[in-house]
């Protein structure tokens, strides 16, 4: 019988959208590539709350057009870091940067560069929705109409606009969050901040908000991400960086950051298993018996697969089904935090790490 070979890392590259680069101007012969210049530039950041450290020297750089993703556990430092950015908190030590200007002595041109989505909302509850967008554009010194034109323009974007004249408690929890994002683009920031923008909304909404993020970004805009959901790192980031008790323990793209601390293992089930392998199988493979289940752990699991199944075949064991398992980036997550992360938000002790 000829065994079926599945992959559980597919899943996670199938959700990843391809980035679309900018077009060049045709030549003779292509320029080098050039690294694009840095949106957010972060030295030696400190920052405590009374006996609480919050930020112990973190250092970060996101370049201009990323999508950007900061992981981490609650208290891990997260809001902290881009309320500096923002100018909610002040910072105590380093120095923070963004698009070249510093967010202390340079503060009115940062601002006007950052648009903020924040975990609460932050409405007034007497204007209409369109009204919320206008007057948050103003405070940018946008004129009215011009800001009239981007409310109508986002409202649409974000499927409100049926709703622009309803008050703010007419809205759904979805909608809620949908405003927020409008009002953090409103007056055309260079670097969109989003502080859990999908927490507490449904499966299909924050699938659909995922779309509009990918549009958004590959139109241009840099977008720094922070979430507690593993799987919307891995679909929409180029770069992450894990946060934890105020430092960066780790930084790359997602799947880099899989390959350098995760584990790989072919997973083969066996129609009749043996009580021990037998000694003709090589023991150059780093192989346990589990039952019915054959664990080869192995860098490269999809080079070494016909290698082990001729070493089954040839001890005469019958193979019915054999699965390629990478580790996830939530494994790596728990493996340098040594906690878990729940569907919730939340975050929980890591249970004992058994292989992939």
């Amino acid at each position: 019988m000829q065994p079926t070979v599945t992959s559980d890392a597919a899943l996670a590259r199938e959700r990843r959208t391809e980035r679309v680069g900018r077009p060049i101007a045709a030549s003779d012969s292509p320029a080098p590539a050039r690294e694009a210049p840095l949106a957010v530039s972060i030295r030696g950041l400190t920052k405590t709350y009374g006996t609480t450290v919050a930020l112990r020297g973190v250092d970060l750089d996101i370049r201009e057009g990323q999508f950007f993703g900061l992981l981490g556990p609650n208290g891990a430092g997260k809001s902290t870091t881009i309320h500096i950015l923002t100018g909610l908190v002040k910072l105590e030590g380093g120095a923070a940067r963004v698009f070249g200007g510093d967010v202390v002595r340079d503060y009115r041109f940062t601002r006007r560069q950052i648009g903020l989505a924040p975990q609460e909302y932050n409405f007034d509850r007497f204007f209409s929705i369109r009204d919320i967008l206008i007057f948050g554009a103003g405070y940018y010194g946008i004129p009215r109409r011009e800001a009239g034109e981007r409310a109508d323009e986002l409202l649409a974007s974000f499927d409100l606009y049926d709703k622009r004249r309803q008050k703010i408690e007419r809205l759904s929890g979805g909608m809620k969050r949908r405003l927020l994002l409008a009002k953090a683009m409103v007056h055309g920031p260079r670097l969109l901040i989003l502080d859990e923008p999908t927490a507490g909304i449904d499966v299909e909404l924050r699938r659909r908000l995922w779309e509009y993020l990918r549009r958004t970004n590959e139109g241009g805009l840099t977008i720094l991400l922070t979430t507690h959901y593993i799987e919307e790192a891995e679909a929409l980031c180029d770069e992450v960086a894990i946060i934890d008790e105020g430092r960066i323990v780790a930084q790359g793209a997602p799947q880099a950051l899989v390959e350098q601390g995760g584990e790989r293992l072919l997973e083969i089930s066996l129609a009749h298993p043996p009580s021990v392998l037998p000694q003709t199988f090589p023991s150059e493979f780093d192989a346990e018996l589990d039952g019915d289940v054959l664990r080869v752990r192995t860098p490269q699991p999809r080079k070494e697969i016909g290698q082990v199944l001729n070493a089954l075949y040839a001890a005469g064991l019958e193979v019915s089904q054999v699965a390629i398992r990478e580790s996830s980036l939530e494994e790596v997550f728990v493996k340098l935090t040594g906690k878990r992360l729940d569907a919730g938000g939340g975050e929980s002790p890591a249970r004992p790490f058994r292989g992939v």
